[in-house]
C-alpha cells in the first residue's frame, strides 16, 4: 500500500485534471451529446493510464536531472520513497491498461495507440535535443481529444473531423503555453544542464512574451472551434471566461517574480479545462 501511495505521488495523479477534460470534450463533441456508457468509461481508463505511462516513465528518464535539480530533487524516485523497479512495474502496467483500453475502444484507437505511445514515452527525451520540447509535450497532451474523438466515431481523417484537429491544436498551444512558463522556474539549471528549454535559451522575457501567444493561438482557435460546430450562447460564455482566466495567469507572472508560477499552473489551468468542458456539455443540452 505504501508503495502504491508513492507512485501515485510519483506520478502526481491528481494532476489528470488539466488532460481529461479535454479527452471528454472530443468525446461529446463528438457524440454530439453523452457518448454510451462503454465508450465513457473506457475513455477515462485510457486517459489516466496514458498519463500515468507518460509521468511514471518521464520520472524514471529524468531521475538523474531531477536529482541535480534543487526544485525537483525531493521527488520519490529521488530520495528513495519509491524504488526504480517499483516505478518500472507501475508504469508497465499503465501501458497494459492504456493498450487494453484502445482494444476496447475500437479497430481505429488500436491502430494508433503505438504513435501515443511513442509521443508519451518519446516527449521526456525531447529537451535534450530540440528547442520545441514544450510544444511537443503539448501536441502530446492535445492527443487526447483527437483519440476520444477517434473511439466514439471511429473516423480521424476526413472533413468532418475537422473539430478534433482544432482542439488538437488548441490543447497543443494552451499547454505549450504554460509549459513555458513552468519551465521559466528552471531557467538557470536548465541553462547549466545543456538542456533545450526556451527560457534557458532565449531568456525569461522572450519566453513569457512567447507563452501570451501561444494563449493567443489557442483563445482563436476556441473561437473557430465554436464557429464550425455552433455550439451557442453557453460555449461562449466558458470561452469569454476561459479568455479572462488566460489574461489573469499571465498577470501572475513577471520576468522579475515567478513566485506564483505554481498558482498559474495548477490551479487556473485546472480551471480552464473544467469550464470548457461544461460549457460545451450545457451547449450541447440547450440545443
Amino acid at each position: 500500500m505504501r508503495a502504491i501511495r508513492a507512485f501515485f505521488e510519483l506520478i502526481k495523479l491528481e494532476h489528470t485534471i488539466f488532460a481529461l477534460p479535454f479527452a471528454y470534450l472530443g468525446m461529446l463533441l463528438a457524440a454530439g451529446g453523452l457518448p454510451s456508457l462503454h465508450q465513457l468509461g473506457w475513455i477515462t481508463i485510457a486517459m489516466a493510464s496514458a498519463r500515468t505511462l507518460a509521468m511514471g516513465f518521464n520520472r524514471i528518464a529524468d531521475r538523474a536531472l531531477d536529482a541535480r535539480n534543487p526544485r525537483t530533487a525531493n521527488r520519490p524516485l529521488v530520495t528513495g520513497d519509491i524504488s526504480l523497479r517499483t516505478a518500472w512495474v507501475g508504469t508497465a502496467i499503465a501501458g497494459g491498461i492504456f493498450l487494453l483500453a484502445a482494444w476496447q475502444l475500437g479497430r481505429l484507437t488500436l491502430l494508433l495507440s503505438p504513435i501515443a505511445i511513442l509521443f508519451l514515452l518519446g516527449y521526456s527525451f525531447t529537451k535534450r535535443f530540440t528547442w520545441s520540447s514544450h510544444f511537443i509535450l503539448g501536441f502530446t497532451d492535445g492527443m487526447a481529444p483527437a483519440g476520444a474523438w477517434a473511439a466514439v466515431r471511429q473516423s480521424l481523417f476526413t472533413p468532418s473531423d475537422l473539430p478534433a484537429w482544432i482542439l488538437l491544436t488548441a490543447v497543443t498551444f494552451w499547454i505549450g503555453g504554460f509549459d513555458l512558463i513552468y519551465a521559466c522556474q528552471d531557467e538557470k539549471f536548465d541553462r547549466s544542464a545543456g538542456l533545450y528549454a526556451i527560457p534557458a535559451r532565449f531568456g525569461i522575457p522572450a519566453a513569457l512574451r512567447l507563452a501570451k501567444i501561444c494563449h493567443v493561438i489557442t483563445t482563436l482557435l476556441l473561437i473557430l472551434l465554436g464557429s464550425i460546430t455552433n455550439l451557442g450562447l453557453p460555449y461562449w460564455i466558458g470561452v469569454l471566461i476561459v479568455i479572462g482566466l488566460l489574461v489573469w495567469e499571465h498577470s501572475l507572472v513577471r520576468p522579475d517574480d515567478l513566485s506564483r508560477v505554481n498558482v498559474a499552473f495548477f490551479n487556473v489551468n485546472g480551471y480552464i479545462s473544467l469550464i470548457l468542458v461544461v460549457s460545451v456539455l450545457m451547449a450541447l443540452f440547450v440545443r
